[in-house]
């Protein structure tokens, strides 16, 4: 047991269960705390400029909301939030403005979205009824640390242009005050790491932290494959590892700044060391005895490299995230489930048909695209998350993440949406005893008049893929249609010789977006991953249709 991560953890936990108690009760009345959530953020903020504009005094229903207040995306917000960046107050809150934090969606584009105290208490509402739950399922993870993954400083490009700082010190921020100082106390790597850019040296000092902590109880990363790459480079770098762990300090400090190592405080450790060396490094029990629970994102495309993990460590839990973006919290997992975050923010969802349904409305198996209205400024704001209920908790829905809206490649009229593909890939896959660690479809241009689409793939995949792939795809009529008149020859397949998730968020980063916010999708829309991808294209297949 770990004294100090204990009284840390146990501290965490009596501060969460208010808020958890408050959730569970929610559960069963979701259309009457979200009304009461919404009203309050109307009160709050009727005096704002954005207030003004839409008559937020005025407004005693949901019906008027709706009609008064548009549905927006990020570009109808920029002007808004060019005003904040000027140093303009009471725009879109009468909260002022502590951060914008940095995001971007599918098409790399950046995007800055204003963060307060009461986007920060959303959070912390959502988080708190999660780690109880998580607790009460695993009570042995209170008695040691977490990591909980952190993420490198992006570039500053442009930051100096606002007037309201950019970015955070580090990912413990979004809980602030003392629920911050808490997970600061509990944390296996701290936050100090997030100056080390290189994701070779990122990832060397992140494994010598973990590897001194025996007492890991809990890991919580972003992709699966963010940890089976962890994994994959701890045997080459042991015996340094453990030579640096009984010596203190960190022998290789290229790429680690050397304020980073002394905030790190890296003292010998010999028993640990003398520990490690009893250990295996290819099984985690002997590494990390106490660890329990990892939690990462499960949903969508991210399920293969999910099923890889499990693979890995089937000693140990793995939980699936719910949906979090930087903008909100959408749903947690919770009593088995995935309920929304009720007491979170207002959502609004849109049907298939392009109706606005609220919480209360949803039907099981029905596809919505999330709408959130935060406290935080966003009004309205259509998040391009697709979702789908798969039950209720009480009368609350359950969602699973399948893809983002409006991601959709149409080259001649194919229209091949993310939420397609990855079922497509799951059809592929049928049968098959394990899965692809990765695996992503993208168009490439043959000519001006005809292209096709490559699957990039690392991993074990059935001899006839392309053929199990065309057939999938052809589901869509707009593809079949599209393959029929020859515009579209069959995919190709592009086998990836290794570290295929790493090149991927390498090639993102390279686009201004952040490690955390880079989630795994089954279709990008560029061109030009045979160039950064090493390996080799199957030689051609001919299918007929």
């Amino acid at each position: 047991m770990n004294p100090k991560a204990t009284a840390a953890n146990a501290v965490w936990l009596a501060a969460s269960l208010p808020a958890s108690r408050r959730f569970r009760h929610a559960l069963a009345h979701p259309d009457e705390v979200q009304w009461r959530l919404l009203r309050s953020q109307l009160v709050r903020n009727a005096r704002c400029a954005y207030g003004r504009a839409h008559g937020f005094g005025e407004i005693r229903n949901y019906a008027e909301f709706a009609r008064r207040v548009p549905i927006v995306n990020y570009d109808d917000c920029e002007s808004w939030i060019r005003r904040i960046m000027r140093g303009e107050q009471s725009v879109l809150t009468e909260e002022p403005v502590t951060h914008l934090a940095p995001t971007s969606g599918s098409s790399g584009a950046r995007k800055l979205i204003p963060f307060n105290t009461s986007l920060q208490r959303s959070f912390s509402t959502a988080i708190g009824p999660w780690m109880v739950d998580l607790c009460q399922q695993h009570p042995s993870i209170i008695l040691g640390p977490a990591y909980w993954s952190v993420t490198p400083i992006a570039n500053k490009a442009d930051t100096e242009n606002s007037a309201v700082p950019v970015g955070f010190e580090d990912d413990g921020q979004y809980l602030g005050g003392v629920r911050r100082r808490l997970v600061d106390a509990v944390m296996a790597v701290p936050s100090a790491v997030r100056h080390v850019t290189k994701i070779d040296a990122f990832r060397r000092i992140t494994l010598l932290l973990l590897l001194r902590q025996k007492e890991l109880r809990l890991i919580s990363i972003w992709h699966p494959s963010f940890l089976a790459l962890l994994l994959d480079a701890m045997p080459a770098m042991w015996e340094e590892l453990l030579s640096d762990i009984h010596s203190g300090g960190c022998s290789r400090l290229n790429g680690i700044p050397q304020s980073t190592l002394m905030a790190l405080r890296l003292p010998a450790n010999p028993r640990r060391a003398a520990e490690l060396q009893r250990a295996d490094p290819s099984r985690l029990e002997t590494v990390w005895p106490m660890l329990r629970v990892v939690s990462c994102w499960g949903d969508a495309h991210a399920g293969l490299a999910l099923a890889d993990l499990a693979r890995r460590i089937p000693h140990v839990t793995i939980q699936p995230k719910g949906l979090l973006a930087t903008e909100a919290v959408i749903t947690i997992p919770f009593s088995g489930k995935y309920p929304v975050a009720l007491g979170s923010h207002f959502f609004e969802f849109i049907d298939e048909r392009g109706a606005i349904r609220q919480v209360h409305e949803l039907r099981e198996t029905g596809i919505y695209e999330v709408v959130v209205t935060t406290g935080g400024g966003l009004w309205r704001y259509r998040l391009g998350d697709q979702v789908e209920v798969t039950g209720f908790l009480e009368r609350t829905p359950s969602l699973r993440f399948i893809g983002r809206a409006g991601l959709v490649s149409d080259r001649f009229g194919e229209k091949l949406s993310e939420a397609f593909v990855s079922h497509a890939l799951r059809e592929a896959w049928a049968g098959m005893p394990t899965m692809a660690s990765f695996a992503m479809l993208a168009p490439e241009e043959t000519s001006p008049i005809q292209s096709h689409y490559t699957l990039y793939v690392e991993g074990a995949f059935p001899d006839d893929i392309p053929a199990r792939l065309d057939v999938a795809l052809s589901q869509n009529p707009h593809y079949a249609y599209c393959r029929d008149l020859g515009q579209l020859h069959p995919p190709r397949i592009f086998k990836i010789d290794a570290q295929a998730y790493d090149v991927f968020v390498a090639a993102e980063m390279r686009r201004g977006m952040r490690l955390g916010e880079i989630k795994p999708i089954a279709l990008s829309l560029r061109t030009d991953w045979s160039q950064h991808f090493s390996g080799a294209y199957l030689p051609s297949v001919e299918i007929h249709m």
